[in-house]
């Protein structure tokens, strides 16, 4: 497992949470497996039915679909793994069907609600202030990730090209665009930041404490709070993400610009996104039309 694990994190990339998953899941398996042969693990004798016996168990102790799916996923990359290494002839997990998700709609803040967030919020009222302006406004103005939000440092910031660079998953890297508003609200950040902690070495972190980066918990918290009085169920910073692609779809923006932005790897995940605009025509229309209300058709496809 060690190998793999390593394969995950340094030729796949994949962040330490993810390999973290990985790692619990397969000895969970590794556990099951030894309980029920009485004998120590090994891949190979692993056959199909081991695997649904498994995740049979999982289900009657009540293991969600979401958490059921992830695992299978993860025995299917280990033994994956294991036959392009010649150590498996063929892959037991391959066959196993993923629990199906339900697919609800991501939550997201209406445009007028953040606009008048943003508002409420005086940045030159202290560099906390200033520091929760841009947090929000960042990620509602570019539809970055919490993770993607916290490796930004000066140096990710060019102001001449008014524009961003990230790193996203699997450490590919994008160009998102930045607004001249924007831009004069980073570097005054930027300005009270070097005043209040000027021992911090370049590249500094954008979002920054006397310590260096904020936590990915700190950011969560911040959100959390901002967002406490708005209707979006779940407030988090991966609800002004879908805020962002929600507002762009809404202004007419092209869906693969939108992906590209984003930095999905798939314009399936993208499309979603058109499921909302859809749902808010509908809301719009039985609100506003005179026959809306009354229109057996209006929520028909």
């Amino acid at each position: 497992m060690h190998d793999f694990l390593t394969y995950l994190q340094y030729e796949l990339y994949r962040s330490d949470h993810t390999v973290e998953a990985y790692r619990r899941d397969l000895q969970q398996f590794i556990d099951f497996h030894t309980s029920q042969t009485h004998l120590p693990f090994e891949a190979a004798p692993v056959t199909t039915a081991d695997i649904r016996r498994w995740i049979a168990a999982l289900a009657s102790e009540g293991t969600g679909a979401a958490s059921l799916r992830r695992k299978t996923q993860s025995l299917r990359a280990y033994f994956k793994f294991l036959c392009r290494r010649k150590e498996l002839k063929c892959n037991p997990a391959a066959d196993i069907t993923l629990a199906k998700l339900p697919k609800p709609l991501p939550d997201f803040v209406r445009d007028p609600d953040m606009e008048a967030l943003l508002d409420s919020i005086d940045p030159s009222a202290g560099i906390e202030a200033a520091r929760d302006h841009l947090i929000l406004h960042l990620l509602y103005a570019t539809g970055l990730r919490r993770s993607e939000l916290l490796q930004l440092t000066d140096a990710s910031i060019n102001p001449g090209l008014g524009s961003l660079r990230v790193v996203g998953k699997g450490r590919k890297e994008r160009v998102v665009p930045l607004a001249t508003e924007l831009l004069d609200e980073i570097a005054r950040f930027q300005t009270m930041r070097d005043d209040r902690w000027p021992h911090l070495q370049p590249p500094r972190p954008l979002i920054a404490t006397s310590h260096g980066a904020m936590s990915a918990a700190n950011i969560e918290v911040i959100i959390k709070r901002l967002l406490k009085n708005e209707n979006a169920g779940r407030k988090s910073p991966h609800t002004l993400r879908h805020t962002f692609a929600t507002s762009m779809l809404n202004g007419g923006a092209e869906l693969n610009s939108v992906r590209a932005i984003l930095g999905h790897s798939s314009l399936a995940t993208t499309q979603i996104y058109t499921h909302l605009q859809t749902t808010d025509l509908r809301r719009i229309y039985s609100s506003a039309h005179p026959r809306g209300l009354t229109n057996p058709d209006s929520e028909s496809d």
